[in-house]
């Protein structure tokens, strides 16, 4: 079987399992499935959408601030060899104000390309999730509360907010090349680079090069190797 049979057949298994779990898990728990190898429209299977207001073909950096899915989806690219999945269970995100709790699992053909990733976010503030619970019990014929619109996030606009929020953590104004750096890592983390034109983005608001940037991830990467040599 080749690699691009794997990953058809592994999406296909991942999509059943979202349909079979959409069926018990409650209103406050949304699962996803993402394609990485199309981040513009990577959401390929979504259970409890209205969570996040995401839908099938919905882009990957429409995604809860602080998730460190992305983290795991680096370390599975760049860090870890091999072809197992890379799990990154029960961390905390906020997703518009709300706080969750998160799991992401990536999975990785038998070249250890990373393909596809399954996340599950439960909406855990409490006020919300017990009110949807009690919603369940209305009469029947009761209006139902409108839906929350599923219009799938603009991708520039998703790219801007990564990239600004990542100059307010690093300092704005005659950043240094620290500063810089700093900035580059937390829009990896983001997953900007994943996203094509990122790059060229991150070097248009740093005023660098789009070589620079290269050479910013690769120290970057650099810093995260294990330090098994002196």
């Amino acid at each position: 079987m080749t690699p691009s049979q794997e990953r058809q057949l592994t999406l296909t298994v991942l999509k059943a399992t979202l349909q079979a779990l959409g069926s018990v898990v409650p209103r406050n728990v949304e699962i996803l499935l993402h394609d990485l190898d199309h981040p513009e429209h990577s959401v390929v299977a979504i259970v409890n959408g209205q969570l996040s207001g995401r839908q099938v073909g919905s882009p990957i950096l429409a995604a809860p601030e602080q998730d460190q899915g992305f983290k795991a989806l680096m370390q599975a690219a760049n860090g870890q060899p091999g072809c197992t999945p890379v799990v990154l269970p029960d961390y905390p995100t906020t997703l518009k104000g709300r706080n969750l709790r998160s799991a992401t699992a990536i999975f990785r053909d038998s070249g250890g390309h990373p393909f596809a990733s399954l996340c599950v976010n439960t909406d855990v503030t409490g006020l919300d999730a017990a009110m949807a619970f009690l919603q369940h019990f209305q009469p029947l014929g009761a209006t139902p509360a409108p839906a929350m619109s599923s219009e799938p996030a603009d991708m520039a606009v998703l790219m801007a907010e990564i990239i600004h929020g990542a100059l307010q953590r690093s300092g704005q104004g005659r950043m240094n090349k620290q500063a810089k750096v700093e900035a580059v890592r937390v829009m990896q983390e983001r997953g900007l680079f994943i996203v094509k034109g990122g790059v060229e983005k991150a070097a248009e608001a740093l005023g660098v090069t789009r070589y620079t940037i290269y050479n910013y991830l690769e120290q970057l990467r650099g810093e995260h190797a294990p330090a098994d040599r002196d």
